[in-house]
């Protein structure tokens, strides 16, 4: 197929060109760059064993897409291309409506006028909200508790609206728990543009010496350890989800599918800065501090639906997790090339 990935140079979207690629897909990236860098294509291109396409613009840009879209002829889109954390959505809610919402609005609107079927959606566990039973369904009510949260939630019912006017659509709905990891090979990873938002690359941080230890916000849940359990899943495992649900929307006739991608076993923030020591060989400080309004105790994934319309599950422990993070963090202590 010929697929279109936007924010295709950003972390998931970067491991997921290259197992696209090398699955024999076309494959065509379109970034910004906002949080991402151009090096790191080169990068990709590398591991996919063949040169991808690029082009830089914004993708609520509807004409430029729409010119990109003319010109590639292509069977599916996957689109990851979002603002992406849930502090700074507080802090500029509008910028992250305008941004993802006008992003995914821009996309649909193209695919339609372009005749372009498949759609593959990055989505979020933060559907759930904040008081959802674990293990997650995919049948439990969506609901958010930051704008972050809610640009997912609105953009799934965006496109849940789009594929009843548009029929010829078909849409995956893929919502993720907690992706880290990178390539076995230590060539591309997760490389945030400013103080890490999540456990992992924070974490890898603070071992490889740029940060001088991790806060862990709370510990007093009703936890086995008092700290925060989460479906962490390997980066890899993640992108071969979406290779899974592009096979499946075009191969099946339902206009809209909704999949959960997780592990379907929860970690505490401590069993995973003890696993990253055993990995490292490094010891990782740390203190507790207040826990975060609007953190929850647990929260991970039933796959089962995954499991079984897609033939698809998370193989990699969270062992592989970690050691592909340090190898990755110590072989780019400061990240990308500018």
């Amino acid at each position: 197929m010929r697929v279109l990935v936007t924010g295709g140079a950003g972390y998931i979207g970067s491991h997921t060109v290259v197992q696209l690629a090398r699955a024999g897909h076309e494959v065509s990236v379109v970034d910004d760059f906002s949080n991402s860098r151009p090096s790191a294509m080169a990068r990709v291109s590398e591991l996919a064993g063949r040169d991808i396409p690029l082009e830089s613009f914004d993708v609520g840009d509807v004409e430029r897409l729409g010119d990109l879209m003319d010109r590639g002829r292509f069977d599916a889109v996957v689109h990851f291309a979002a603002y992406k954390a849930v502090g700074e959505s507080v802090e500029r809610p509008i910028a992250y409506y305008r941004n993802n919402l006008g992003a995914t609005l821009a996309v649909v609107e193209t695919m339609v006028r372009y005749a372009v079927p498949h759609l593959v959606f990055s989505s979020s566990a933060t559907v759930y909200g904040a008081d959802a039973p674990v293990p997650m369904t995919e049948q439990l009510p969506t609901s958010a508790t930051n704008p972050y949260g809610w640009t997912k939630v609105m953009n799934e019912q965006i496109l849940r609206d789009a594929v009843v006017a548009h029929p010829e659509l078909r849409v995956a709905l893929l919502r993720y728990f907690n992706p880290v990891g990178s390539h076995p090979s230590g060539r591309i990873g997760e490389d945030p543009s400013d103080v890490p938002n999540n456990l992992m690359p924070y974490l890898a941080q603070v071992a490889v010496g740029r940060r001088e230890k991790l806060s862990v916000f709370g510990d007093d849940y009703d936890t086995p350890d008092g700290t925060g359990v989460r479906d962490y899943i390997h980066v890899e495992d993640l992108a071969a989800g979406h290779l899974a649900a592009l096979d499946r929307i075009s191969a099946h006739d339902r206009p809209l599918s909704v999949w959960n991608l997780g592990t379907g076993r929860g970690t505490s923030v401590l069993e995973l800065v003890h696993a990253f020591e055993r990995a490292s060989g490094r010891p990782v400080p740390y203190e507790v501090v207040d826990r975060r309004p609007g953190d929850v105790a647990a929260s991970y994934a039933d796959p089962t639906l995954a499991e079984r319309e897609l033939g698809w599950r998370a193989t990699r422990s969270v062992e592989d997790m970690c050691a592909d993070t340090w190898r990755w963090q110590q072989a780019n202590p400061d990240g990308y090339p500018v």
